[in-house]
């Protein structure tokens, strides 16, 4: 059996396969950038299995490999494969739901934390030489008093000027409740958080315990909530969920967190809140449009905003998560078995 892996991998999860075939290492899994079609359907002809993370895996492409088998993507959803032309020939498609959720959570948490206590933009400060004193200098220190650890006490003083909010007794509203939301929300309860849920696909039994309030609209939880922070995929439904004029009826002191889908956002309308202060700040590791311009206004104006390249998933964890999945799944086909990561098509 030929098993063509274009996949990041974790070396040590990896090993049973290579007692289950011939393990062909192409693209992404050696370093290389993604495959184009018609030569991923020249080295894909003679293969069994296709394990793939980004390379399109399109029609043409399973047509080209007339004993393919089984495909796996390894990601939360297999959105770079030809459902139907898989369907098809009855070729089942496996997927790592879960892969990034816990670094996913504790990157959105990260975020809440870098925007309400201005953690970059103080390192930013004293990077560049804001608020650094002379190597020489030294402080007098009175008779019979202990020596005074804080910095020079004016309006202008890092203490006045990165002065934020905790987290402790603030409400968190969490838009979409699946495993990266049930996540941050578990992180944020330990930091003493009170949470707003909405998410019209759980029930309130399935959600409500102390400390923790499902709602019924967008609205209610954009009026309530201190943080937000959204965690759905996008449909037609979430798309834009969050619209000018639901972000019009967040308190001015709250904080908005998007570690999802830029999709979700009226990215214009935010800005708006953001450059009047509307708003008090906001955290940003998926965009409109990636990669992010160079001058965008998060870059170039806006500073109540922290931002990050999309990277919450960027962990060895992940990759150690989705090899374990994949690898254990392929097993149980070999053996006949009931699969527990394939993609309904």
């Amino acid at each position: 059996m030929k098993i063509f892996f274009t996949a990041e991998y974790n070396e040590e999860e990896l090993k049973p396969l290579y007692d289950m075939g011939e393990v062909v290492l192409d693209g992404w899994a050696v370093g290389l950038p993604k495959i184009p079609e018609e030569e991923l359907a020249e080295k894909v002809k003679d293969a069994d299995m296709i394990i793939t993370s980004y390379d399109d895996i399109t029609r043409k492409v399973i047509e080209a490999a007339p004993n393919l088998k089984l495909i796996a993507c390894t990601r939360a959803t297999p959105v770079n494969v030809d459902m139907e032309a898989a369907k098809e020939r009855g070729i089942p498609v496996l997927f790592t739901p879960g892969r990034n959720s816990d670094s996913t959570a504790e990157m959105t948490i990260g975020l809440m934390l870098s925007v309400a206590r201005k953690i970059p933009m103080a390192y930013k400060a004293l990077k560049e030489g804001t608020y650094t004193g002379s190597p020489d200098a030294h402080k007098e220190t009175k008779e019979g008093l202990k020596a005074d650890v804080i910095w020079d006490m004016k309006m202008d003083a890092p203490y006045m000027v990165f002065k934020g909010t905790q987290l402790k007794g603030k409400s968190l509203g969490i838009l979409g409740y699946g495993s990266i939301g049930k996540r941050v929300g578990r992180i944020a309860r330990a930091f003493g958080m009170q949470l707003l849920i909405f998410d019209p696909y759980q029930g309130e039994v399935d959600v409500e315990e102390i400390g923790i309030r499902k709602v019924d609209t967008v609205e209610e939880l954009m009026r309530e909530s201190d943080f937000i922070t959204c965690h759905m995929k996008v449909t037609s439904e979430t798309s834009g969920i969050i619209s000018k004029e639901r972000i019009a009826m967040m308190k001015p002191t709250a904080y908005f967190i998007n570690a999802s889908r830029g999709a979700i956002l009226d990215e214009a309308a935010l800005i708006d809140a953001l450059r009047e202060k509307r708003i008090a700040g906001a955290a940003f590791d998926v965009y409109a449009s990636e990669p992010i311009a160079s001058n965008h206004p998060y870059i170039t104006e806006l500073d109540n905003v922290v931002i990050t390249p999309h990277i919450a998933g960027a962990t060895d964890d992940v990759l150690v998560n989705h090899t374990k999945q994949i690898v254990s799944d392929i097993r149980r086909f070999q053996n006949g078995e009931h699969l527990l990561y394939q993609y309904k098509y």
